[in-house]
């Protein structure tokens, strides 16, 4: 409704609607979190149709843990935003249209309207994206053309499952697919599909120039809840089809790609010279992270499954999960703190901000924590989810993702090192750099810290995220 009124009646009183609109769809986020875990998972059936007739919102605890992590993350942009951030006058709109995209992503019940909700997500991404001016138009134009050819693969995935099962209800469809090939290709196809979205290795060309190129105000939405969107997806439609012969295989598949990510993309974020492509390919590699959850849960689902399989599973569902939602966080501070510097040097490359985290020791701190936390750190959120993943590892006798575990997090430290080396050694430049918003550097602040003290508090997320699913049970 935001969105739309702002469209209409223009930008005089876009901020203030836009952060309205912004805080109270985020106060529903939260009602919604909450009552799941007060209450169990929600569904709603629209209409008082019944499904396979009529559509169905859902919320388990996964759902209600993203919802927060997009009203969280979503606020403080918009805040950071508000003091003249923004690109164009078409920022607000198109970020409420985006934030409605990414919660109808999560609460969807049906593959239609996942695929109708992942594409208003690609439209506001895209066309937020082009904002950012002539240079952004290339990366924009990319994007969109992979995002609507995982859209068709996707589209066709869904189209073979209604045909064998006669339903487009995720859970219905799930228990309705017969083992056979068909079920593999559907898997296969999704997971395709969501990788291409997702920018998994070696299909991740398009994210560092469109995640880089995107204004101060967008590089965090883009990388800390785009990128979810589909992934969530992925998994949604993966714990359904998980039992398919042959998932074990795709599995340890995407867990090599995520593997060749890690390095890959840390490898390059030590050679970038400026300080927003250094965070893109961060993310590029801190995807890979996600992918392994998949050979790690699938045997857990397995006929002749034991009770390590199962346990090992549900460490699995956590660490990565965890990962997920610590990566929205650290990285949202990450991209907002390259905003903030960029707000004050007018430049993000690196030989340009020597000395900047003497003069804004804030953003440097801000910088750092979030750094550690995405090395998977003590005691931060992202330590959790590589103990708990770690221990996935063991249990199902997979011991060679710790190493990718333990590598990738000495990647992470070494080019968030660098990074940190060149903002504190020398003060070239910034006398005559104008100050930085007060509002900028806080922003940045309060997500780097949310992102180490949610390791302390973890064990409430971690019985949030097993509401629902479908490895539920005592911890």
């Amino acid at each position: 409704m935001g969105g739309a009124v702002l469209a209409v009646f223009g930008p005089r009183t876009a901020t203030y609607v836009g952060l309205s609109g912004t805080g109270l769809t985020a106060a529903g986020s939260i009602v919604v979190a909450v009552a799941v875990a007060l209450d169990g998972p929600l569904r709603l059936t629209l209409g008082g149709w019944t499904v396979p007739l009529g559509i169905a919102l859902r919320a388990d605890g996964f759902a209600a843990a993203m919802l927060v992590l997009t009203a969280v993350v979503g606020t403080v942009v918009a805040v950071f935003a508000a003091p003249g951030a923004t690109p164009s006058r078409w920022y607000w709109p198109l970020w409420l249209i985006l934030l409605a995209g990414l919660n109808a992503v999560q609460v969807a019940g049906d593959l239609f309207n996942t695929y109708v909700a992942l594409e208003l997500v690609t439209v506001g991404a895209v066309a937020l994206i082009a904002l950012s001016g002539r240079d952004a138009l290339r990366p924009a134009l990319r994007y969109l053309f992979v995002a609507v050819l995982g859209s068709f693969g996707f589209l066709v995935a869904v189209a073979l499952l209604y045909a064998r099962t006669g339903t487009l209800d995720i859970a219905q469809a799930g228990v309705r697919m017969p083992d056979d090939a068909p079920a593999l290709v559907v898997l296969g196809l999704v997971a395709v599909s969501m990788a291409v979205k997702t920018a998994l290795f070696p299909l991740h060309a398009w994210l560092p120039p469109a995640h880089a190129g995107a204004a101060a105000a967008v590089s965090p939405l883009m990388s800390a809840l785009v990128i979810k969107a589909s992934f969530t997806v992925l998994v949604r439609v993966w714990v359904e089809l998980a039992d398919t012969a042959g998932a074990q295989v795709l599995a340890v598949f995407l867990g090599a790609l995520g593997t060749a990510a890690v390095c890959w993309g840390g490898m390059l974020a030590l050679r970038q010279t400026r300080l927003k492509h250094v965070v893109a390919y961060s993310t590029v590699a801190q995807v890979g992270y996600f992918f392994l959850l998949f050979p790690l849960l699938t045997p857990a689902f397995a006929a002749d499954a034991g009770t390590a399989a199962i346990d090992a599973a549900r460490h699995a569902w956590h660490g990565a999960l965890i990962l997920l939602l610590a990566h929205g966080v650290a990285k949202a501070a990450m991209f907002l703190t390259a905003g903030a510097l960029m707000a004050g040097y007018r430049t993000d490359r690196l030989y340009a901000l020597r000395g900047s985290g003497t003069r804004f020791p804030m953003l440097a701190f801000a910088f750092a924590a979030a750094a550690v936390s995405l090395a998977g750190l003590p005691p931060t959120f992202g330590f959790i989810g590589k103990w708990e993943t770690l221990w996935a590892a063991l249990g199902t006798g997979q011991w060679w993702w710790i190493a990718v575990l333990l590598f990738g997090g000495l990647l992470t430290v070494a080019y968030s090192a660098r990074v940190l080396t060149v903002m504190l050694r020398g003060d070239v430049g910034s006398e005559s750099a104008p100050p930085i918003p007060a509002s900028m550097r806080w922003t940045a602040l309060v997500l780097a810290v949310l992102a180490v003290l949610l390791g302390l508090a973890a064990l409430p997320i971690l019985e949030l995220l097993d509401v629902g699913s479908a490895l539920e049970g005592p911890p």
